[in-house]
């Protein structure tokens, strides 16, 4: 059977003036993802849900999102606020169903563990030993299933300084969890606006474009700043095949966003 996971990341969508972009940004993903043939077991939208973390942004949000017919998944990133999102989208669909920001969801062939990194005040990320002990125990359950374990700040440098140097904190002990157990197919982020794929732990590290606007691939000092490139979202797929086949990892463009105003 093939398993596959649409992969959204950092739509920063807002409200009041220069809210249509992002908006139009996401919508487009989304509508892109519902003609895939076959439809995705799930979907997930790896942090940067909103630009400020206000209640009104997750009000509108939820209007872009409430009709989506797949399982969607979200996820904390820096420029939300966990207590705003709780506030948004707890007991939903959205959450697994529950209240925190941080929580396990059993598909029928695979797991996804979502983790919230979100710091106060600070751009970089830190999961934290609880929420890292939590995630062991998670992964411990149901032997031989594939996982994905999602969050927001990416584990490992991905080579552009400025971007790097606002990373998850913790990535070692993360890697470390991740190492004990083989069923992780897949480390999903975002935060980087931009596709990229590294090898961590004895998996793969997929880190999402934004659906909104993309970073420049600076790899020296420097603010990379918003080149014209396309939005797009990333595609795991499991193909149909022998228990323990690899996953590919595709970039699906969107449609662009409409312009900024």
């Amino acid at each position: 059977m093939t398993l596959s996971v649409a992969h959204l990341s950092d739509p920063h969508l807002t409200t009041g003036p220069g809210a249509a972009a992002p908006a139009a940004g996401l919508r487009a993903a989304l509508r892109r993802v519902l003609t895939l043939d076959p439809l995705p077991d799930c979907a997930v939208i790896t942090g940067d849900l909103t630009e400020r973390g206000e209640p009104g942004e997750y009000t509108a949000l939820r209007e872009e999102i409430e009709a989506f017919p797949l399982p969607l998944h979200l996820v904390t990133g820096n420029h939300d606020v966990p207590e705003a999102l709780v506030g948004g989208f707890g007991g939903t669909r959205f959450l697994g169903g529950g209240t925190r920001t941080s929580y396990v969801v059993e598909h029928p062939a695979f797991t996804v563990v979502v983790l919230d990194s979100w710091v106060a005040g600070a751009p970089g990320g830190r999961l934290g030993t609880g929420q890292l002990a939590r995630l062991d125990r998670a992964l411990a359950l149901r032997p031989g299933v594939p996982a994905l374990v999602c969050l927001h700040h990416p584990p490992v440098p991905v080579g552009i300084p400025f971007l790097d140097a606002m990373g998850l904190a913790d990535g070692p002990a993360l890697a470390e969890v991740v190492a004990a157990h083989p069923r992780v197919a897949r480390v999903l982020a975002g935060h980087v606006h931009r596709p990229v794929t590294a090898s961590f732990a004895g998996s793969t590290v997929a880190v999402a474009p934004s659906t909104y606007r993309q970073s420049g691939l600076v790899l020296r000092e420097g603010v990379p700043g918003y080149p014209d490139e396309p939005p797009a979202f990333l595609l795991h797929v499991r193909p149909d095949g022998p228990p323990g086949s690899a996953w590919a990892t595709h970039t699906v463009p969107t449609a662009p966003a409409a312009p900024q105003g």
